[in-house]
Protein backbone atom coordinates (compact mmCIF):
# COMPACT_ATOMS: atom_id res chain seq x y z
CA UNK A 1 0.00 0.00 0.00
CA UNK A 2 1.32 3.44 -0.89
CA UNK A 3 2.52 5.81 1.77
CA UNK A 4 -0.15 8.29 2.89
CA UNK A 5 0.13 11.83 1.62
CA UNK A 6 -1.58 15.02 2.68
CA UNK A 7 -1.72 18.06 0.47
CA UNK A 8 -1.54 21.39 2.23
CA UNK A 9 -2.40 24.69 0.62
CA UNK A 10 0.12 27.48 0.88
CA UNK A 11 -2.54 30.13 0.93
CA UNK A 12 -3.93 32.59 -1.56
CA UNK A 13 -6.11 32.09 -4.59
CA UNK A 14 -3.20 31.03 -6.73
CA UNK A 15 -1.22 29.32 -4.01
CA UNK A 16 0.31 25.99 -5.00
CA UNK A 17 0.04 22.74 -3.11
CA UNK A 18 2.91 21.11 -1.26
CA UNK A 19 2.87 17.34 -0.84
CA UNK A 20 4.03 15.81 2.44
CA UNK A 21 4.67 12.10 2.82
CA UNK A 22 4.11 10.37 6.13
CA UNK A 23 6.24 7.27 6.78
CA UNK A 24 4.18 4.08 6.52
CA UNK A 25 4.16 1.17 8.94
CA UNK A 26 2.13 -1.01 6.59
CA UNK A 27 4.95 -3.55 6.31
CA UNK A 28 4.05 -4.64 9.86
CA UNK A 29 0.80 -6.06 8.44
CA UNK A 30 2.81 -9.22 7.74
CA UNK A 31 2.38 -10.01 11.45
CA UNK A 32 -1.39 -10.41 11.05
CA UNK A 33 -1.15 -13.85 9.39
CA UNK A 34 1.88 -14.72 11.53
CA UNK A 35 -0.11 -14.08 14.73
CA UNK A 36 -3.00 -16.22 13.43
CA UNK A 37 -0.63 -19.13 12.71
CA UNK A 38 1.01 -18.71 16.14
CA UNK A 39 -2.42 -18.76 17.79
CA UNK A 40 -3.34 -21.98 15.97
CA UNK A 41 -0.04 -23.53 17.10
CA UNK A 42 -0.54 -22.39 20.70
CA UNK A 43 2.71 -20.37 20.89
CA UNK A 44 1.50 -17.82 23.41
CA UNK A 45 4.64 -15.68 23.68
CA UNK A 46 4.89 -15.47 19.88
CA UNK A 47 1.17 -14.61 19.75
CA UNK A 48 1.69 -11.78 22.25
CA UNK A 49 4.59 -10.27 20.32
CA UNK A 50 3.16 -10.67 16.81
CA UNK A 51 -0.36 -9.51 17.72
CA UNK A 52 1.14 -6.43 19.38
CA UNK A 53 3.13 -5.67 16.23
CA UNK A 54 0.08 -6.32 14.03
CA UNK A 55 -2.07 -3.84 15.96
CA UNK A 56 0.33 -0.97 15.17
CA UNK A 57 -0.31 -0.79 11.37
CA UNK A 58 -3.99 -1.66 11.80
CA UNK A 59 -4.42 1.29 14.15
CA UNK A 60 -2.56 3.31 11.54
CA UNK A 61 -5.05 2.31 8.86
CA UNK A 62 -7.90 3.35 11.14
CA UNK A 63 -6.22 6.71 11.65
CA UNK A 64 -5.43 7.13 7.97
CA UNK A 65 -8.97 6.45 6.81
CA UNK A 66 -10.20 8.83 9.52
CA UNK A 67 -7.86 11.55 8.28
CA UNK A 68 -9.44 11.31 4.83
CA UNK A 69 -12.74 12.30 6.41
CA UNK A 70 -11.09 14.81 8.74
CA UNK A 71 -9.57 16.64 5.76
CA UNK A 72 -13.08 17.79 4.86
CA UNK A 73 -14.12 19.20 8.24
CA UNK A 74 -11.29 21.57 9.23
CA UNK A 75 -8.34 21.33 11.63
CA UNK A 76 -10.13 21.31 15.02
CA UNK A 77 -12.83 18.80 14.13
CA UNK A 78 -10.21 16.90 12.19
CA UNK A 79 -8.04 16.66 15.28
CA UNK A 80 -11.07 15.59 17.32
CA UNK A 81 -11.85 12.82 14.82
CA UNK A 82 -8.24 11.65 14.93
CA UNK A 83 -8.30 11.54 18.73
CA UNK A 84 -11.67 9.76 18.79
CA UNK A 85 -10.87 7.00 16.32
CA UNK A 86 -7.34 6.78 17.61
CA UNK A 87 -8.80 5.58 20.91
CA UNK A 88 -10.85 2.77 19.32
CA UNK A 89 -7.94 0.34 19.69
CA UNK A 90 -7.49 1.30 23.33
CA UNK A 91 -11.21 0.85 23.97
CA UNK A 92 -11.32 -2.60 22.36
CA UNK A 93 -8.28 -3.82 24.32
CA UNK A 94 -9.68 -2.48 27.60
CA UNK A 95 -13.08 -4.10 27.05
CA UNK A 96 -11.40 -7.47 26.45
CA UNK A 97 -9.23 -6.99 29.55
CA UNK A 98 -12.33 -6.20 31.60
CA UNK A 99 -13.97 -9.38 30.33
CA UNK A 100 -10.87 -11.24 31.55
CA UNK A 101 -11.13 -9.51 34.97
CA UNK A 102 -7.68 -7.97 34.50
CA UNK A 103 -8.57 -4.65 36.09
CA UNK A 104 -5.01 -3.81 37.15
CA UNK A 105 -3.81 -3.69 33.54
CA UNK A 106 -6.99 -1.91 32.37
CA UNK A 107 -6.45 0.95 34.81
CA UNK A 108 -2.71 1.06 34.16
CA UNK A 109 -3.27 1.21 30.39
CA UNK A 110 -5.72 4.10 30.76
CA UNK A 111 -3.21 6.05 32.84
CA UNK A 112 -0.45 5.01 30.44
CA UNK A 113 -2.37 6.34 27.45
CA UNK A 114 -2.77 9.71 29.13
CA UNK A 115 0.91 9.80 30.08
CA UNK A 116 2.03 8.67 26.65
CA UNK A 117 0.07 11.39 24.90
CA UNK A 118 0.91 14.20 27.34
CA UNK A 119 4.60 13.46 27.81
CA UNK A 120 5.99 11.14 25.13
CA UNK A 121 3.97 12.19 22.07
CA UNK A 122 3.86 15.88 22.85
CA UNK A 123 7.51 15.80 23.91
CA UNK A 124 8.74 14.13 20.71
CA UNK A 125 6.53 16.46 18.65
CA UNK A 126 8.00 19.54 20.36
CA UNK A 127 11.55 18.23 19.90
CA UNK A 128 11.15 17.39 16.20
CA UNK A 129 9.10 20.50 15.45
CA UNK A 130 11.44 22.69 17.50
CA UNK A 131 14.55 21.52 15.66
CA UNK A 132 12.89 22.27 12.33
CA UNK A 133 11.08 25.50 13.17
CA UNK A 134 12.98 26.72 16.26
CA UNK A 135 9.81 27.90 18.02
CA UNK A 136 6.16 27.06 17.33
CA UNK A 137 3.04 28.85 18.48
CA UNK A 138 -0.33 27.36 19.35
CA UNK A 139 -3.68 28.55 20.63
CA UNK A 140 -3.29 28.81 24.44
CA UNK A 141 -7.08 28.93 24.89
CA UNK A 142 -7.55 25.46 23.42
CA UNK A 143 -4.64 24.09 25.44
CA UNK A 144 -6.04 25.78 28.56
CA UNK A 145 -9.46 24.16 28.14
CA UNK A 146 -7.85 20.73 27.79
CA UNK A 147 -5.60 21.36 30.80
CA UNK A 148 -8.55 22.42 32.95
CA UNK A 149 -10.51 19.36 31.84
CA UNK A 150 -7.58 17.10 32.69
CA UNK A 151 -7.24 18.67 36.13
CA UNK A 152 -10.94 17.98 36.73
CA UNK A 153 -10.40 14.41 35.57
CA UNK A 154 -7.49 14.04 38.03
CA UNK A 155 -9.81 15.23 40.79
CA UNK A 156 -12.29 12.59 39.66
CA UNK A 157 -9.59 9.93 39.88
CA UNK A 158 -8.43 11.16 43.28
CA UNK A 159 -11.72 11.25 45.18
CA UNK A 160 -12.66 7.53 44.98
CA UNK A 161 -9.09 6.66 46.01
CA UNK A 162 -9.34 9.05 48.97
CA UNK A 163 -12.63 7.42 49.94
CA UNK A 164 -10.98 3.99 50.10
CA UNK A 165 -7.92 5.40 51.90
CA UNK A 166 -9.86 7.31 54.55
CA UNK A 167 -12.64 4.74 54.95
CA UNK A 168 -10.97 1.30 54.67
CA UNK A 169 -14.18 -0.57 55.52
CA UNK A 170 -16.18 1.00 52.67
CA UNK A 171 -18.05 -1.70 50.78
CA UNK A 172 -17.89 -2.63 47.11
CA UNK A 173 -21.40 -1.28 46.48
CA UNK A 174 -20.46 2.11 47.90
CA UNK A 175 -17.32 2.20 45.75
CA UNK A 176 -19.38 1.39 42.67
CA UNK A 177 -21.91 4.13 43.48
CA UNK A 178 -19.17 6.74 43.90
CA UNK A 179 -17.44 5.48 40.75
CA UNK A 180 -20.70 5.76 38.81
CA UNK A 181 -21.32 9.30 39.99
CA UNK A 182 -17.77 10.36 39.12
CA UNK A 183 -18.05 8.70 35.70
CA UNK A 184 -21.32 10.46 34.89
CA UNK A 185 -19.99 13.86 35.97
CA UNK A 186 -16.80 13.47 33.91
CA UNK A 187 -18.76 12.44 30.80
CA UNK A 188 -21.11 15.43 31.18
CA UNK A 189 -18.16 17.82 31.66
CA UNK A 190 -16.41 16.37 28.60
CA UNK A 191 -19.51 16.84 26.45
CA UNK A 192 -19.93 20.37 27.83
CA UNK A 193 -16.33 21.20 26.87
CA UNK A 194 -17.02 19.94 23.34
CA UNK A 195 -20.09 22.15 23.05
CA UNK A 196 -18.10 25.11 24.36
CA UNK A 197 -15.13 24.70 21.99
CA UNK A 198 -16.97 23.50 18.89
CA UNK A 199 -20.31 25.37 19.03
CA UNK A 200 -20.97 28.21 21.45
CA UNK A 201 -17.42 29.64 21.60
CA UNK A 202 -15.85 28.09 18.51
CA UNK A 203 -14.62 31.52 17.35
CA UNK A 204 -12.20 31.66 20.28
CA UNK A 205 -10.44 28.49 19.20
CA UNK A 206 -10.04 29.04 15.48
CA UNK A 207 -6.57 28.51 14.09
CA UNK A 208 -5.04 29.62 10.82
CA UNK A 209 -6.67 27.55 8.10
CA UNK A 210 -4.65 25.54 5.63
CA UNK A 211 -6.48 23.51 3.06
CA UNK A 212 -6.09 19.75 3.33
CA UNK A 213 -7.33 17.64 0.47
CA UNK A 214 -8.59 14.08 0.82
CA UNK A 215 -6.94 11.62 -1.56
CA UNK A 216 -9.18 8.59 -0.91
CA UNK A 217 -12.79 8.14 -2.05
CA UNK A 218 -15.28 7.94 0.83
CA UNK A 219 -16.13 4.32 -0.02
CA UNK A 220 -12.49 3.27 0.26
CA UNK A 221 -12.13 5.12 3.56
CA UNK A 222 -15.15 3.32 5.05
CA UNK A 223 -14.04 -0.10 3.82
CA UNK A 224 -10.54 0.34 5.23
CA UNK A 225 -11.96 1.68 8.51
CA UNK A 226 -14.37 -1.25 9.02
CA UNK A 227 -11.89 -3.95 7.94
CA UNK A 228 -9.12 -2.49 10.13
CA UNK A 229 -11.43 -2.24 13.15
CA UNK A 230 -12.48 -5.89 12.75
CA UNK A 231 -8.86 -7.03 12.51
CA UNK A 232 -7.94 -4.88 15.53
CA UNK A 233 -10.67 -6.70 17.45
CA UNK A 234 -9.20 -10.08 16.42
CA UNK A 235 -5.62 -9.12 17.22
CA UNK A 236 -6.69 -7.56 20.53
CA UNK A 237 -8.36 -10.86 21.42
CA UNK A 238 -5.06 -12.63 20.69
CA UNK A 239 -3.11 -10.03 22.70
CA UNK A 240 -5.30 -10.28 25.79
CA UNK A 241 -5.53 -14.06 25.61
CA UNK A 242 -1.74 -14.42 25.52
CA UNK A 243 -1.04 -11.66 28.03
CA UNK A 244 -0.70 -13.69 31.24
CA UNK A 245 1.49 -16.47 29.74
CA UNK A 246 3.68 -13.85 28.05
CA UNK A 247 4.10 -11.82 31.25
CA UNK A 248 5.19 -14.94 33.11
CA UNK A 249 7.53 -16.16 30.35
CA UNK A 250 9.13 -12.76 29.70
CA UNK A 251 9.11 -11.85 33.42
CA UNK A 252 7.57 -8.44 32.79
CA UNK A 253 5.81 -6.55 35.61
CA UNK A 254 2.06 -6.38 34.92
CA UNK A 255 1.95 -2.69 35.85
CA UNK A 256 4.71 -1.89 33.35
CA UNK A 257 2.91 -3.79 30.58
CA UNK A 258 -0.28 -1.83 31.21
CA UNK A 259 1.37 1.53 31.85
CA UNK A 260 3.90 1.54 29.00
CA UNK A 261 3.67 -1.32 26.48
CA UNK A 262 -0.07 -1.54 25.74
CA UNK A 263 -0.56 2.25 25.33
CA UNK A 264 2.42 2.49 22.97
CA UNK A 265 1.11 -0.45 20.93
CA UNK A 266 -2.42 0.92 20.67
CA UNK A 267 -1.48 4.53 19.99
CA UNK A 268 1.68 4.22 17.85
CA UNK A 269 -0.03 5.33 14.64
CA UNK A 270 -1.77 8.24 16.36
CA UNK A 271 1.58 9.21 17.88
CA UNK A 272 3.21 9.31 14.45
CA UNK A 273 0.42 11.55 13.14
CA UNK A 274 0.95 14.06 15.94
CA UNK A 275 4.70 14.19 15.26
CA UNK A 276 4.04 14.47 11.53
CA UNK A 277 1.86 17.57 12.00
CA UNK A 278 4.52 19.13 14.26
CA UNK A 279 7.08 18.71 11.46
CA UNK A 280 4.66 20.57 9.16
CA UNK A 281 4.38 23.36 11.77
CA UNK A 282 0.75 22.40 12.45
CA UNK A 283 1.29 22.36 16.21
CA UNK A 284 -2.38 23.17 16.92
CA UNK A 285 -3.41 19.86 15.36
CA UNK A 286 -0.61 18.10 17.24
CA UNK A 287 -2.02 19.44 20.50
CA UNK A 288 -5.56 18.48 19.51
CA UNK A 289 -4.43 14.91 18.80
CA UNK A 290 -2.14 14.47 21.82
CA UNK A 291 -3.74 16.54 24.57
CA UNK A 292 -7.26 16.13 23.16
CA UNK A 293 -6.81 12.36 23.14
CA UNK A 294 -5.68 12.41 26.78
CA UNK A 295 -8.69 14.50 27.74
CA UNK A 296 -10.99 12.10 25.94
CA UNK A 297 -9.48 9.05 27.64
CA UNK A 298 -9.67 10.63 31.10
CA UNK A 299 -13.14 12.14 30.81
CA UNK A 300 -14.94 9.84 28.38
CA UNK A 301 -13.24 6.49 27.65
CA UNK A 302 -12.36 5.65 31.26
CA UNK A 303 -15.81 6.62 32.62
CA UNK A 304 -17.56 4.73 29.81
CA UNK A 305 -15.59 1.61 30.74
CA UNK A 306 -17.13 1.72 34.22
CA UNK A 307 -20.57 1.24 32.67
CA UNK A 308 -19.29 -1.23 30.07
CA UNK A 309 -17.91 -3.35 32.91
CA UNK A 310 -21.33 -3.39 34.56
CA UNK A 311 -22.97 -4.41 31.29
CA UNK A 312 -20.45 -7.25 30.89
CA UNK A 313 -21.10 -8.48 34.42
CA UNK A 314 -17.51 -7.72 35.47
CA UNK A 315 -17.93 -4.50 37.50
CA UNK A 316 -14.85 -2.27 37.69
CA UNK A 317 -14.61 0.63 40.11
CA UNK A 318 -12.94 3.99 39.48
CA UNK A 319 -10.35 3.55 42.23
CA UNK A 320 -6.81 4.02 40.91
CA UNK A 321 -3.56 3.43 42.78
CA UNK A 322 -1.60 6.20 44.49
CA UNK A 323 1.23 5.82 41.95
CA UNK A 324 -1.16 6.13 38.99
CA UNK A 325 -2.85 9.22 40.40
CA UNK A 326 0.49 10.84 41.28
CA UNK A 327 2.09 10.39 37.85
CA UNK A 328 -0.97 11.54 35.88
CA UNK A 329 -1.27 14.58 38.19
CA UNK A 330 2.36 15.50 37.58
CA UNK A 331 2.01 15.07 33.82
CA UNK A 332 -1.10 17.25 33.76
CA UNK A 333 0.55 20.02 35.79
CA UNK A 334 3.66 20.00 33.57
CA UNK A 335 1.61 20.30 30.39
CA UNK A 336 -0.61 22.98 31.95
CA UNK A 337 2.46 25.09 32.73
CA UNK A 338 3.76 24.73 29.17
CA UNK A 339 0.33 25.52 27.71
CA UNK A 340 0.23 28.90 29.45
CA UNK A 341 3.00 30.25 27.20
CA UNK A 342 1.27 29.29 23.95
CA UNK A 343 4.67 28.47 22.42
CA UNK A 344 6.84 25.37 22.26
CA UNK A 345 10.49 24.58 21.50
CA UNK A 346 12.80 21.58 21.51
CA UNK A 347 13.85 22.11 25.16
CA UNK A 348 10.29 21.83 26.48
CA UNK A 349 9.98 18.69 24.37
CA UNK A 350 13.08 17.15 25.95
CA UNK A 351 11.70 17.96 29.39
CA UNK A 352 8.45 16.14 28.65
CA UNK A 353 10.24 13.07 27.27
CA UNK A 354 12.58 13.07 30.27
CA UNK A 355 9.62 13.04 32.64
CA UNK A 356 8.10 10.11 30.73
CA UNK A 357 11.34 8.09 30.92
CA UNK A 358 11.56 8.63 34.69
CA UNK A 359 7.95 7.48 35.15
CA UNK A 360 8.52 4.44 32.91
CA UNK A 361 11.61 3.46 34.91
CA UNK A 362 9.67 3.71 38.18
CA UNK A 363 6.72 1.83 36.67
CA UNK A 364 8.95 -1.13 35.83
CA UNK A 365 9.41 -1.81 39.54
CA UNK A 366 5.81 -1.29 40.62
CA UNK A 367 4.43 -4.72 41.45
CA UNK A 368 1.04 -3.83 42.95
CA UNK A 369 -1.86 -1.54 42.18
CA UNK A 370 -2.21 -0.42 45.76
Amino acid sequence: MAEPTIQVGTGGASGGLRRFTQPSLDWLLVFVPVSIVAELLGQQVVVFITSALAIVPLAGLIGRSTEQVAARVGPRLGGLLNATFGNITELIVCVLLIRADNFLIVKASLIGSILGNLLLVLGISFVVGGFRHKEQGFNPRAAGVHSASLLLAVAGLLLPALLVLTTPDVGFVQREVVSGVVAIVLIVLYLAALVFTEITHAHLFESKEREEMATWPMRRSLIVLVASALLVGLESEFLVGSLEPAIQSLQLPAMFVGLILIPIIGNAAEHSSAVFFAIKNRIDITLEIAVGSSTQIAMFVAPILVFVSLALGHPMDFVFSAFEIAVVSLATLIVALIAVEGRSNWLSGFQLVGAYIVIAAAGFFITTAS
